[in-house]
């Protein structure tokens, strides 16, 4: 306990560091180019006690659980892949589908649970009057991310390169964006962002970084990571792809109803 008590403070002394210099930025613009008094004094100050706290336990946090977590998932998955482990290379690709389901899982709940993109569909959802679901927004993006995490770790067990995957994924999101309908082209790139947020970068960062560990022949620094590209970049070809299929579904519905009319 005293341990975790020395660890905390340490890291609450480092996240007071780095969060000072924005505080006194703040503070400096409002007070010497706004010349303005700071309103509510007492509960920005409280506030900003709540932020360092916050973050601090976030830290350590991810020290102490999400990170280890991520790691001891990754090593059991591949321990089961091992079983029973065929000749064939192409086979012992596909002995790891256990890793490829719990991240795709683990990418969809974490989408779900990600408070950035709650609030961009809660805000979607106000600015196009519920024309654009919460919910359908966040399953959406939430698919994507696990399609995305899925693909990654295939990617960190086959360790075929990084710039193949993104490179077609982005000619895909071109292609998507000429013919997407133009109102959602803007939300679409923004849920790619928002999925790498507080919630999902920990896990899937342990994630990766633990099957690149654990799976024999691959170097963490050059196959653990990658996989927040992954999940930055499938959620906009989900969303764009959503609202193609979307469209299509209204003309062909306008169509329809021009010929019953008939």
């Amino acid at each position: 306990m005293l341990d975790f008590i020395i660890d905390f403070l340490w890291v609450l002394f480092y996240t007071l560091r780095d969060v000072l210099p924005i505080l006194l930025l703040l503070v400096l613009f409002q007070v010497f180019v706004l010349k303005q008094p700071i309103p509510h004094l007492k509960k920005v100050m409280l506030g900003g006690v709540y932020v360092v706290l916050g973050l601090a336990l976030f830290l350590i946090g991810l020290e102490k659980a999400l990170f280890p977590i991520g790691k001891i998932m990754a090593t059991q998955l591949t321990e089961l892949a091992f079983v029973g482990i065929p000749e064939n290379e192409a086979a012992k690709w596909w002995s790891y589908y256990w890793i490829y389901i719990f991240a795709a899982l683990i990418g969809f709940a974490t989408t779900i649970a990600e408070p950035s993109l709650i609030a961009v569909a809660i805000k979607a959802s106000e600015v196009s009057a519920g024309t654009i679901s919460q919910k359908g927004l966040r399953i959406t993006v939430a698919i994507g991310v696990a399609f995305a995490l899925a693909l990654g770790t295939f990617r960190i067990v086959t360790g075929t390169p990084l710039f193949i995957y993104i490179m077609a994924g982005y000619i895909v999101v071109i292609i998507q964006t000429i013919f997407a309908p133009k109102t959602l082209i803007a939300l679409a790139y923004d849920s790619g962002g928002v999925t790498t947020s507080t919630v999902t970068v920990p896990l899937v960062a342990a994630l990766g970084l633990g099957l690149s560990s654990a799976v024999p022949g691959r170097n963490p620094a050059i196959d653990g990571f990658g996989l927040i590209a992954f999940a930055s970049l499938f959620p906009i070809i989900a969303v764009l792809g959503y609202a193609q299929f979307m469209e299509l579904k209204i003309r062909f519905s306008k169509i329809k109803t021009k010929n019953d009319a008939f």
